[in-house]
């Protein structure tokens, strides 16, 4: 890009920012944009679609929202920068997909970090939560909805039940330290967003995935696998997945509109976590009604990946990223 469009672009961004800032002072209606990478038959597009409504009605109207599901608006990958710079006003984003300008995020999708929703959701009002919320808003994006999905294996050629059935596999496995984990047991790994999985397994580019329960059937994943190690009872895969807004719009709202918003973003959560629960037993059942041969995962199998994960995922952790060993010790 020349410097005389870069300048022209820093100009239009700044312009729609303070358009923002005066509709928000004024009080007249103005419309937000919520942009996810989830079909509309997945329970986070019914997150937005709430979190719209209840909003919408609060505010009288001041504020109105569009929805844009299944990357609509912006891809997957690209959704953290447009926030950053005020392009999008919010997300229900996977926050280890900034990870690439954040790499602390990469603690809300590290193997075995996490055993189960609740212990995912608890982090909220711990000292891991406030430091992830912190780095979050730091970075230009401020969560107003705590969200963990827990999510499966599904695998073309054999079961994967424990790490050493990777070997041989093409992985996604989405997240770094996922990958190198993955990668230590002989997978080989290619990534990609949860969108793009069902190509890459018709298309024979991947043998194997590792993603959300919901993705796993929203995105119809059962038409193209064999089998699926289920996160009915244990997962090793868990990611923050909350409601976000950009701290660029958070700022243009006026303290009764940041009120109405942070407020109905805390009264989804348990909406949120009754959803990602579910989803945990859902997926088993629909993955066996479509004669995909489910197993779901023990105890014991969770602690063999989890001595795994120590070993590698989470030792390059600490000593790659900045901040990883106090992130780690706060989440343990």
């Amino acid at each position: 890009m020349s410097r005389t469009r870069n300048i022209a672009l820093k100009v239009l961004i700044a312009g729609l920012f303070l358009s923002g800032v005066l509709l928000a002072r004024s009080g007249e209606a103005r419309e937000l944009k919520i942009s996810h990478q989830f079909t509309e038959a997945d329970a986070r597009n019914a997150l937005a679609v709430e979190f719209a409504k209840r909003v919408e009605k609060q505010t009288k109207g001041e504020l109105t929202f569009k929805v844009f599901p299944s990357s609509a608006l912006f891809k997957a990958g690209a959704q953290y920068d447009a926030m950053a710079k005020g392009a999008l006003d919010l997300s229900i984003f996977p926050l280890a997909y900034a990870s690439g300008k954040i790499p602390e995020l990469e603690i809300t999708l590290m193997p075995c970090i996490i055993s189960d929703v609740d212990q995912g959701m608890a982090w909220k009002n711990k000292a891991i939560g406030k430091k992830v919320a912190k780095i979050c808003e730091d970075k230009g994006m401020k969560i107003l909805t705590w969200l963990w999905y827990g999510g499966g294996i599904g695998s073309q050629k054999k079961p994967v039940i424990l790490p050493q059935d990777a070997q041989g596999l093409k992985f996604r496995a989405a997240g770094k330290f996922f990958e190198h984990l993955l990668n230590t047991q002989g997978a080989s790994i290619t990534s990609m967003a949860s969108s793009e999985i069902y190509m890459a397994l018709q298309t024979k580019v991947l043998d194997a995935c590792m993603t959300s329960a919901e993705s796993f059937i929203s995105y119809r994943l059962y038409e193209q696998l064999e089998y699926f190690n289920s996160p009915e009872n244990y997962s090793v895969w868990y990611m923050g997945e909350p409601l976000v807004i950009s701290t660029k719009t958070w700022n243009s709202l006026t303290p009764g509109q940041q009120k109405i918003v942070e407020t109905v973003g805390v009264e989804l959560e348990k909406m949120s976590r009754d959803d990602a629960v579910a989803a945990n037993k859902e997926v088993s059942k629909v993955f066996k009604e479509k004669n995909i041969k489910v197993h779901l995962m023990t105890k014991d199998e969770w602690q063999i990946w989890r001595k795994l994960a120590e070993k590698t995922a989470w030792k390059r952790f600490a000593t790659e990223v900045p901040g990883g060993k106090e992130l780690l010790d706060l989440a343990k």
